[in-house]
């Protein structure tokens, strides 16, 4: 019986669960709080609580067993919080066929809006992004000792039901901010599943895939696009220098690059399934009333 365990059982992570339960897989992972938890025992999955501590017995339990595990938690300040409290349970397992852990396109940090690939030196720019590949890099060699095929996945933005552009020009707070040069990379979540689900048949310890659509695009066209789509008018663009942004958001923005997605399709042989944000927000059309 093949066993799927998400440290992490979110956004992305449930794409993929959804279809490998539909193949008769047994699902579980982690969540922080009690009300995810529960929405996800309510789904049949085996979820208990993990917020990166040490000492969780109740999730161990469930990690026994496990042939596939996927980590979907960011790195805290120091380390991996995984493989600080839980390596040598991981490493006891003697189970495993596949690890994929998720990071993120930000470790290329700002390339001026050029292309990028996998073999494109990461160039953090942030505490964050650094802490985000020193974690690749333990689970690649984590990988290495314990015998195991690590993948790492890089994921540009993620869109999907109940998370997109339609959503925030819903509730009012769609922006169109305005950087000369400013691109972002996107992928829809179910072609984010498309990847992994690849990647589970046929795995390659020590790889690393870039995971974004077809179609680098300014983050204003993409909002000015949803909404002609939903014929309400477009939010005023507002220059950067201007905008009131969280330090969180702002960050985002001090990082354009293209980023190229050919690996995965020359070696998992993904067709995404929405190209571009055109299509992917074309699926995600609200309903009229």
């Amino acid at each position: 019986m093949s066993r799927l365990f998400s440290f992490g059982l979110g956004f992305s992570a449930q794409a993929l669960a959804k279809r490998l339960a539909l193949q008769g897989w047994e699902i579980a992972g982690t969540a922080r709080d009690e009300a995810k938890i529960r929405q996800l025992n309510d789904q049949g999955y085996a979820a208990t609580r993990f917020a990166g501590e040490p000492g969780s017995p109740e999730f161990l339990v469930e990690l026994k067993g496990s042939t596939h595990l996927l980590h979907s938690i960011p790195p805290g300040a120091n380390a991996d919080p995984v493989l600080t409290h839980y390596r040598n349970d991981i490493a006891k397992l003697g189970s495993l066929e596949w690890i994929g852990y998720l990071s993120t396109v930000g470790v290329y940090g700002n390339q001026q809006g050029n292309w990028v690939d996998e073999t494109t030196p990461p160039k953090p720019n942030s505490a964050r992004t650094e802490a985000r590949v020193i974690a690749e890099k333990a689970w690649l060699d984590f990988g290495t000792d314990i015998g195991a095929p690590v993948q790492v996945f890089r994921l540009a933005g993620i869109y999907g039901p109940g998370r997109s552009v339609f959503d925030k020009l819903a509730t009012g707070t769609a922006r169109r901010i305005n950087k000369d040069g400013q691109v972002f990379s996107r992928i829809h979540v179910s072609d984010i599943a498309s990847v992994l689900e690849a990647s589970i048949a046929h795995p390659r310890g020590g790889a690393i895939y870039n995971v974004a659509d077809d179609e680098p695009a300014a983050p204003g066209d993409v909002v000015a696009h949803a909404a002609e789509m939903v014929g309400v008018p477009p939010p005023p663009e507002v220059d950067f220098a201007d905008a009131d942004l969280t330090p969180m958001a702002r960050s985002f923005y001090e990082g354009s690059r293209r980023i190229g997605n050919a690996l995965i399709k020359s070696e998992l042989g993904v067709a995404l399934r929405y190209p571009t944000y055109r299509e992917g927000l074309a699926s995600l059309m609200p309903r009229q009333p």
